[in-house]
């Protein structure tokens, strides 16, 4: 009975585990991964450094767990946006969300997409939990039609598909228009490198002096992409 998932000592276990991520990205918001220190966790929620161990076997074990929840915690941010309607008005709805999750948690934001970790490998499971963030928007690039200039990202993305199966499964979860693949996937890489270069400035501070704040270039940026792939 201790084994199962719904028993005390399972329940327990989930919490503790909550408790100690909820402590260490308060350390990551106020010293980045830096730091992150399992041995001040342990002490702050009363816990000896060996007992913590028993719950996450090292500190790229925590942050694992990290990566894999601000993944997530960006997926539902896209995931509410409703794009039933499609088109620009849905792209626009959809970076302005992964803009705001980004400025409201800029720690997390950095932590999966800023200056990777030394010597840390991010768990396999991170890529599904990024291509979850990607996904309404190959919706939304799926009912392109992209112009000329974007041929020859399609031929790559083409090929990608070809070669990859999980990743046209992927695409074709979200659009189910295997026609449409390659604009989808075009879109939806050519957004997120747009995207982050933009929010990824606005994150490190970069903006300031440069005559324009980010949520103009953000605006623009989605229009010329809308343009390029003639959204509806």
């Amino acid at each position: 009975m201790a084994g199962r998932a719904d028993s005390p000592r399972a329940r327990y276990r989930a919490q503790t585990r909550a408790e100690i991520k909820e402590v260490a990205v308060r350390q990551l918001a106020a010293g980045g991964i830096e730091g992150v220190a399992l041995l001040r966790i342990a002490k702050e929620i009363g816990m000896s450094g060996p007992a913590l161990y028993r719950y996450f076997a090292s500190r790229d074990d925590l942050l694992a767990e990290l990566v894999l929840d601000a993944y997530r915690g960006a997926a539902a941010a896209v995931h509410g946006v409703d794009t039933g309607a499609g088109g620009r008005a849905a792209l626009h709805a959809l970076i302005r969300a992964y803009r705001a999750w980004a400025v409201e948690r800029p720690h997390l934001y950095l932590l999966i997409q800023g200056t990777p970790v030394a010597g840390f490998t991010a768990p396999a499971e991170t890529v599904r939990e990024a291509r979850s963030v990607l996904g309404p928007f190959l919706s939304v690039f799926a009912r392109g039609r992209p112009l000329v200039s974007v041929d020859p990202l399609l031929a790559q993305m083409r090929v990608w598909l070809r070669e990859e199966p999980e990743v046209a499964s992927w695409v074709e979860q979200w659009t189910g228009q295997s026609a449409a693949a390659d604009t989808a996937l075009a879109g939806a890489v050519t957004t997120w490198s747009q995207m982050h270069g933009t929010v990824s400035l606005e994150i490190t501070g970069q903006f300031t002096g440069m005559g324009h704040d980010p949520t103009t270039l953000l605006d623009v940026q989605t229009a010329l992409l809308a343009d390029t792939y003639q959204l509806p």
